[in-house]
């Protein structure tokens, strides 16, 4: 079981890491709303740099135990703050997802804050709503990752 979970800033040095974590086909289906094409280096370099490089962007790695295991993020998106994350299957299930986005909300003071999910993805839910967040809708769009429009469940905390 995961004992420490801290949050620190993304490096150049991480990409090649969260690169693999963010090709794993049953973490690409359960997220659904992926990169077209979770194989496109040249494309997740490109999307992470243009992260990095904004500054209404708080880019995180999740480190666990002193082992990078996924990332975490606050971005504005017509708007409205949100938060992604993003956890290597291998701690599925041990919290890791909670406690690192419980650390990005006291860095990230701004409310209301929004979280999204695919409505099926019952684990990301759980997590939004152990955070605190509240269902407040639902979206239809189109899923990259099944190749199908879905649902998505829509989550603030205020």
């Amino acid at each position: 079981m995961i004992s420490d979970v801290t949050l620190r800033p993304v490096g150049e040095a991480d990409f090649d890491v969260l690169f693999e974590f963010m090709r794993d086909p049953e973490a690409v289906a359960m997220a659904a709303f992926t990169a077209k094409d979770p194989d496109d280096r040249e494309a997740f370099d490109a999307h992470t740099r243009r992260n990095l490089a904004n500054p209404e962007t708080t880019n995180r790695v999740i480190v666990a135990d002193g082992r990078v295991v996924g990332s975490i993020a606050a971005f504005v998106m017509e708007g409205d703050t949100e938060v992604t994350y993003w956890v290597d299957r291998s701690v599925w299930g041990q919290g890791v997802a909670g406690r690192a986005l419980a650390l990005l909300l006291q860095e990230v003071t701004v409310r209301p804050i929004y979280g999204r999910c695919a409505s099926d993805n019952e684990a990301s839910k759980r997590v939004l709503l152990k955070a605190g967040f509240e269902v407040v809708g639902t979206d239809t769009g189109f899923a990259s990752a099944r190749g199908e429009e879905i649902e998505e469940t829509i989550l603030r905390l205020s």
